[in-house]
């Protein structure tokens, strides 16, 4: 069904962030997900290129419990020149701190200093279903984490007493060691997938960057508040501090239309990414102010009616968290994105290579048109 010229508003324009002088640069990047069934190695890099090619700044690459990150990345790192890479995350109860450290010196070796770790730790059904490694105080075991990973990665002995890790064991053989792959950079960026609040603050204190998902402009105030309290612990700002966020791009006249392509991604996430009792998809959209919608689509996705939960999902909740219609009116889109803090958009794709490299050469047209180049 067409939107009326009324309804193809849907959003309001978003107010900028009064009184802080932060002002962030929007750079285009690409989010390619993990291999399924519906694609393939060969999609990946297709499109991966002619993102290069484009001039966008990184290509990220996810895993769930299928294709693992890093051969991806590696894989596309010997077959570009400039993107920058990274992970979208490397799931922090799936290698322990050292192994991460190893991997993202190895990657930023091969890459020529183009890679970026993000991490996450997942939910608890894949960490403790698939890895075998309890939930239980995620903030501190990130904390802890990312501790050792920067420990490690600035080539310095690696001693450490924390809760979920001692390194080296005290009862032992084992000895304290320090990397020695000479990585090309003093330091790797790390970002962290975040959605709570806490979570979030952790991020701002110890991260150098964010992973958002379901990023609204709309409502980005409130993340970013909890980002910047995390900041203002160390003493920092949020100069410097780097916003990439997931966000499904699809071009088309018609927005409702457009839509449809991102109700499943939208579903599976607030609907079946984690249990009745704990999923932050879910929560995040709670309080972003659809709380009855995001109960009604969990029922429906958990009693396995998929394609009637995402048709539950707001229209207006996909527009917020979607760059979706014409070019024109994505390109006015992107303006609110930037007036809202974000400094990179790692657009999602729908479809063959074919369709997604149309959808990023239409989006760097619509960054042109909207004076972000």
């Amino acid at each position: 069904m067409a939107l009326s010229a009324a309804e193809a508003t849907l959003v309001p324009p978003v107010q900028g962030r009064a009184g802080d002088p932060w002002e962030a640069v929007v750079r285009l990047a690409l989010n390619l997900g993990y291999l399924s069934s519906w694609n393939d190695p060969e999609a990946f890099l297709t499109v991966a290129q002619e993102a290069e090619r484009l001039g966008f700044s990184c290509v990220w690459v996810a895993e769930a419990y299928g294709s693992d990150a890093p051969s991806l990345l590696s894989w596309i790192a010997g077959q570009t020149e400039r993107i920058e890479l990274g992970s979208a995350v490397f799931q922090i109860p799936a290698r322990t701190p050292a192994m991460t450290a190893m991997t993202a010196a190895t990657i930023d070796k091969l890459s020529g200093g183009r890679f970026r770790l993000g991490l996450g730790v997942s939910g608890p059904q894949v960490s403790e279903g698939w890895h075998g490694v309890r939930f239980g105080k995620p903030l501190k075991r990130t904390r802890e984490f990312v501790d050792i990973v920067n420990l490690a990665l600035s080539r310095k002995v690696v001693q450490y007493d924390g809760e979920f890790y001692t390194l080296p064991l005290p009862d032992g053989p084992g000895k304290a060691l320090k990397l020695i792959l000479h990585p090309v950079r003093d330091h790797v960026p790390v970002y962290l997938a975040a959605v709570g609040p806490k979570n979030l603050e952790l991020t701002g204190e110890i991260a150098d960057g964010w992973l958002a998902i379901f990023f609204s402009p709309e409502y980005a105030s409130e993340s970013l508040g909890s980002i910047a309290a995390g900041r203002a612990k160390v003493g920092k700002t949020l100069d410097g501090f780097e916003v990439a966020a997931s966000v499904p791009v699809v071009f088309g006249d018609d927005v409702a239309m457009c839509a449809e392509l991102v109700r499943p991604y939208a579903a599976l996430y607030v609907g079946g990414m984690g249990s009745r009792e704990q999923n932050f998809y879910n929560a995040l959209a709670t309080r972003m102010g659809y709380g009855d919608a995001a109960k009604e689509i969990q029922d429906l996705y958990l009693a396995k009616k998929h394609r009637d939960a995402a048709a539950a999902v707001p229209l207006e909740f996909i527009d917020r968290t979607s760059l979706l219609g014409p070019v024109e009116r994505v390109a006015e889109r992107l303006k609110a994105y930037q007036e809202a803090g974000l400094t990179e958009l790692s657009t999602i794709v729908f479809g063959d290579p074919e369709y997604s490299i149309s959808t990023i050469r239409q989006l760097a047209d619509a960054w042109e048109k909207a004076g972000l180049s």
